[in-house]
Formats: C-alpha cells, structure tokens, sequence
C-alpha cells in the first residue's frame, strides 16, 4: 500500500493499519494448515504453490510494517504510546516471518511430518493458529477501547480475550511437550537429518503461538499505561 494511502488509514484511525497487518499474519498463519496437508500426501506442486501465497503475504505484512513505521505520527493524541504501537506491529510482524521460515523449511528439504505423529501434529499446528486468531481478535477491539477511553466493559472483555490467548498457549505448551515424546519413540525409523528438522519444526509452528501471547502481554501493558 502507498504511503499516502497509509496517511489516509491514519486520518480515519491510527489504529486501522495495525488491524490491516494483524489480517495479513493471520491470513498467513492459516494457510499452514493446507501447506501441511499438501506436503503429507506428498503433493509438493501444491504445496509450492501454497507456499508462494505465505511468502507473498509475507511481504505484504513487511511492506506494511515499513511504511507504519514510516508514517505513524509522532505526536499522536491517543492514550497509546507511539512506541508501543511499534512493538506491537513487531510483535505481530515475528508470526509471518516464522510461517514462512516453516514452509521454506517444510518446502526446502521436501520433509514429511512422520505418519505415525501426523494426527496429533495436525491438532498442534491448528491450536497454535487458533492463538493468533485469537491474538487477532483482541487487536481488533482496540477501536473500541480507544472509543471508550480504555475504560469499563470493553476493558474486561480484552481482558477476558488475553486470559483465553494465555490459556491457548498453555494449550499448545503441552501438545508440543507430547509430540516431541511420540517422535522421539519413532525417530530411529527416520533419517537423522530429517528428525533434527522434525524437532526445529516443531519449535518454529509453536513460536507462532508464544508470538501471539507476546501481542496479548503488549496489549495488558497498553491497558495499564492507558
């Protein structure tokens, strides 16, 4: 999107442009879903087409990332740190980098989750975007919480969306604890090289979920300054 029309968002509302990165992450985390799949039939054309559309929304929440940076205004007259807002789009931005860090990976080396693991891995993957989901949703009530001072109800409800983030992420602590037990049951059927991945894999897809807890501890230190 052109600078000008960054300044034309921000005229409407500052808080717009971090909504629009925000639909960007999540819309590239999401297609980690489809991307799996693909690669565990094997059908790696599909899956390098899948990949294409991560790295280009990729580029697409970098490109906008740049230019908020660029145009956010320094005087802002809004109970929100300008330099908060920053993080948060940082914060935001560290989920598509890392999808597309795990397709490249996925892509890359032609790896396939093992069969014995794919159910629960799949389960993994699903909960770790349901946090940037819900990461998403929260974002998405700063409009009404600048609308309302950062007072009363909508307060709470933010609230009650980082408390539900929080305990997705805790969610997804334990799925990976037990997926790491069951591949390292199975691992010696597998190429070495292809399981020190399978275990970087499984770090990366569970960074998307610490990634969107991080935006909800930005967004309760937003809400204590405020």
């Amino acid at each position: 999107m052109p600078v000008n029309s960054i300044f034309g968002v921000f005229a409407k509302s500052p808080i717009k442009p971090i909504q629009m990165h925000i639909d960007k992450v999540a819309a590239c985390s999401e297609l980690l879903i489809s991307f799996f799949h693909a690669s565990a039939k094997p059908d790696w054309v599909e899956a390098e087409k899948i990949r294409k559309q991560i790295s280009t929304l990729e580029k697409e929440a970098d490109e906008l990332k740049r230019e908020l940076r660029l145009t956010l205004p320094k005087g802002l007259f809004m109970p929100i740190d300008r330099s908060d807002l920053i993080e948060l789009v940082n914060r935001q931005d560290k989920i598509a980098n890392t999808t597309k860090d795990i397709a490249g990976r996925i892509y890359g080396r032609q790896l396939q989750i093992p069969s014995e693991i794919f159910t629960d891995f799949m389960a993994y993957v699903q909960r770790c975007v349901d946090a940037v989901k819900q990461a998403r949703k929260a974002i998405n009530e700063l409009d009404e919480l600048l609308e309302t001072g950062f007072k009363g109800r909508e307060v709470d409800i933010v609230t009650l969306m980082i408390e539900e983030l929080e305990s997705i992420e805790d969610d997804t602590d334990s799925l990976q604890i037990r997926l790491r037990r069951h591949l390292l049951a199975v691992e010696q059927h597998y190429n070495p090289v292809d399981v020190m991945f399978l275990y970087q894999i499984l770090e990366w897809v569970g960074q998307l979920a610490d990634h969107s807890e991080l935006i909800g501890t930005q967004l309760e230190l937003i809400l204590a300054r405020s």
